[in-house]
């Protein structure tokens, strides 16, 4: 569902990412973690036709995003750190302006389930000047997932949420995921991310150190250890950089 390949962004003579390859497959949940500065925007940027590669090619559901990107794009959604929101337009009139851009016709069948998932439905009229930080993401998420997508990128998606609210989410990007979906999420909660996710990718100045299930990414950092968390993979493998 999501192949990149060598994938390197350089800003003039520094490389964000470095020649960074990796796959996620239908009903896999990657965990894309590093220190700050890792590279994790920047790639998750890249892959969503955000900013261009400098090199390298990534594929979204088998199109490869540099030469079909409407295409590509269609098939999937990112969700950034920041929700990105129209002032003047209440909740319900976000979901209808998205549904027309991507042509979910009765989109109304399809948005009343979101609005009532992510508990914003009895504020539907109001707009985003009106709505917490955490119900304003919530918004940006159901906006992001009415046409479906089979490809979801979530950068700190659980930022502003309170702890149902993280819960639910969870359980949002499980579901998905069982239904069939490649889900990418990058997030510094570590042990939420156990939680979730089949997978991990840990970069560290835009280079891959390590990927796999978690069980094998934590056996490679180990050294005979038993149960060891997450957190203690990612700081083992990153030399105790600070997350």
């Amino acid at each position: 569902m999501i192949e990149v390949e060598a994938l390197t962004k350089r800003y003039g003579g520094v490389a964000a990412v470095q020649d960074l390859s990796f796959t996620v497959r239908r009903g896999e949940v990657l965990g894309l973690v590093g220190p700050n500065g890792a590279g994790k925007t920047t790639t998750l940027r890249c892959m969503a036709g955000i900013i261009p590669a400098t090199t390298g090619t990534v594929r979204i559901t088998g199109i490869e995003l540099a030469a079909d990107p409407v295409a590509a794009k269609r098939n999937l959604a990112f969700f950034p750190d920041e929700p990105r929101l129209f002032e003047y337009l209440t909740v319900r009139q976000h979901l209808n302006f998205v549904a027309r851009i991507y042509g979910v016709a009765n989109y109304e069948t399809v948005a009343g389930p979101l609005l009532e998932e992510f508990e914003i439905a009895d504020r539907a009229d109001r707009l985003p000047s009106e709505l917490s930080r955490g119900m304003r993401q919530k918004l940006a998420i159901a906006c992001g997932l009415l046409h479906a997508p089979q490809v979801m990128f979530f950068d700190e998606p659980l930022t502003g949420l309170d702890p149902l609210g993280i819960r639910r989410m969870k359980n949002s990007i499980v579901k998905r995921a069982r239904d069939g979906a490649a889900v990418v999420l990058s997030s510094h909660l570590l042990h939420l991310l156990e939680e979730v996710c089949t997978h991990v990718l840990i970069l560290k100045q835009g280079t891959k150190l390590a990927d796999g299930t978690l069980a094998e990414v934590a056996a490679r950092f180990s050294n005979g250890e038993a149960r060891m968390t997450l957190e203690d993979v990612f700081l083992r493998a990153t030399g105790g950089s600070e997350i």
